[in-house]
């Protein structure tokens, strides 16, 4: 037997396969406004505001203020992901590639929502009712291309005095955005993680704090660099409510297993979604130049 014993060595193979790690749910489409509807574009109507005056006569004329009324619009994008498999590989396979594959495309999709939301919240314009743009009030940036924002416990006191200034109800829920780098030293902040500061116990098995400072604090990496240099020196960092962005919903995600009969009867694995995201109220939404630096 001697030196050809290897040739009869056995090899074994798992009956499952092992996902690589990426991120399966959508983190932020439950903090936007989701409208579901079928249109080309979809309308987010708005109210501005106009201040009382005192009645200082008798049977004074009724006041005739003009409110401003104005709208937010947008526009849904198809976005899909798709792969095939030969007849003969599944024969030859001790596990489903098929299936496997349709479970990694939804998740791709579902990051694929979270993009969408990320770029409306973040760009410099929002597309208006009178088919032109708005722009982003520069007092909703802290920080610049040029020069980042240091992630430190002044910044997201900043953040809740823009919210303060724009008569933000208290009450609604708002969500702080950041990307591992920013929850990394969110964790070296002692008014974060000292029970004499946060009574609400914010170190969880997640490792990461989940609540404080009024925020539900959501880790994404899927932020995008903010610089104006190319280099890794900053990425936005977004707080905002939930009435801040609009997701119009034209088909949820959607996908199809399906046998071609144009290329040898292979199988096609295809996921799509039709929607698109808009920045509705810019008052709700502030968007931090964040600095990487720990």
């Amino acid at each position: 037997m001697g030196a050809s014993v290897e040739n009869i060595y056995v090899q074994t193979y798992e009956r499952t396969v092992r996902a690589l790690a990426q991120q399966g749910i959508s983190r932020l489409r439950p903090w936007v406004e989701e409208r579901s509807i079928q249109s080309e574009a979809h309308n987010w109507e708005r109210l501005g505001t106009q201040e009382a005056t005192e009645k200082t006569t008798r049977l004074t004329a009724t006041p005739e203020q003009d409110y401003p009324f104005s709208r937010r619009v947008s526009t849904p994008e198809t976005w899909h992901t798709g792969d095939s498999t030969e007849q003969e590989d599944i024969v030859q396979m001790l596990v489903d590639p098929n299936s496997n594959i349709a479970v990694a495309q939804g998740k791709a999709m579902r990051r694929a929502y979270d993009n969408s939301i990320i770029a409306a919240a973040v760009a410099d314009t929002a597309a208006n009712g009178s088919g032109g743009t708005d722009a982003m009030p520069t007092g909703q940036t802290i920080g610049s291309g040029a020069t980042a924002a240091a992630f430190t416990y002044d910044l997201i006191t900043q953040v809740t005095e823009i919210f303060m200034d724009n008569d933000i109800d208290p009450d609604e829920e708002k969500v702080f955005v950041l990307a591992p780098v920013q929850a990394r030293k969110l964790l070296q902040l002692t008014e974060a993680t000292s029970g004499d500061y946060n009574a609400m116990k914010p170190l969880t098995s997640k490792g990461y704090v989940e609540s404080w400072m009024g925020y539900t604090w959501v880790v994404s990496t899927l932020l995008p660099d903010s610089s104006t240099a190319v280099d890794d020196s900053q990425n936005w960092c977004i707080a905002m409510t939930r009435k801040a962005l609009g997701l119009q919903v034209n088909k949820d995600i959607w996908c199809r297993v399906a046998e071609d009969p144009t290329v040898s009867f292979a199988w096609r694995i295809y996921c799509a979604s039709t929607f698109g995201a808009v920045r509705v109220e810019d008052e709700q939404v502030v968007r931090i130049h964040a600095s990487t630096t720990v």
